[in-house]
């Protein structure tokens, strides 16, 4: 490797293998209950495990360890009514054909429809932004590199985290996404790249059948 400023790696901590095969079995039953969830309770939710989830994303790698993104964290009862209204807008044209036959097809196992009441009825919601390029200090811009595939990153370990933490999530991503930018009143350097609803679920929550069906590890997974 190049020179460059380094430290010795101190925070690893290494596992017997039976402990390892424990530990990895039981993360796997604890990811399997994660259902994305349309049914979400008013309950509050402490800003602070919140704030933990956000820096658990934040800890994503990114390329060039640019950490091209930013996490708006909605609690405001007004902003939120905003993103309900504008997400609705735009689902109703998306539901009424824009989508197209094949799309709407694919989404009817799931029940989806233009209505979002759980936009105001969940505690949170978090918008997470893009980031094309910085602006540092001078003034000047910085290019971000692997921006699409560090913000997914990021946003997996998001989610990992919302759930680990005992709160449900449900990814939206409305078509198109730039009502967001204005709402949470962010850069034009930024565009939003998803939005997650996450909160209790409410008492009459329920999962699609559909969405229990997982491919299996032969489907997904080859090993040479």
């Amino acid at each position: 490797m190049q020179p460059h400023d380094h430290s010795p790696l101190d925070d690893f901590n290494e596992y017997p293998e039976h402990t390892m095969l424990s530990r990895s079995t039981d993360f796997l039953k604890l990811m399997q209950r994660r259902h994305s969830i349309r049914h979400f309770s008013d309950q509050c939710v402490d800003k602070t495990i919140i704030e933990n989830c956000i820096l658990t994303a934040g800890s994503a790698p990114s390329g060039a360890n640019h950490q091209p993104w930013h996490f708006a964290a909605i609690q405001s009862a007004a902003v939120k009514q905003k993103v309900r209204e504008q997400a609705e807008a735009h689902e109703r044209g998306f539901y009424e054909g824009r989508a197209g036959q094949q799309w709407l097809n694919d989404l009817k196992p799931l029940g989806t429809d233009s209505s979002k009441p759980y936009l105001e009825t969940a505690p949170w919601l978090i918008a997470v932004f893009s980031q094309k390029f910085d602006e540092v200090e001078s003034g000047e811009k910085r290019q971000n590199y692997y921006v699409h595939e560090s913000v997914g990153i990021a946003v997996g370990m998001l989610i990992t985290a919302i759930h680990n933490a005992g709160l449900a999530t449900l990814t939206h991503t409305p078509k198109p996404m730039s009502f967001l930018t204005d709402v949470c009143q962010r850069p034009d350097n930024e565009r939003a790249y998803m939005l997650i609803v996450a909160g209790y679920p409410a008492p009459n929550a329920t999962i699609p059948a559909h969405a229990r069906q997982k491919k299996s590890l032969n489907d997904v997974a080859s090993f040479l």
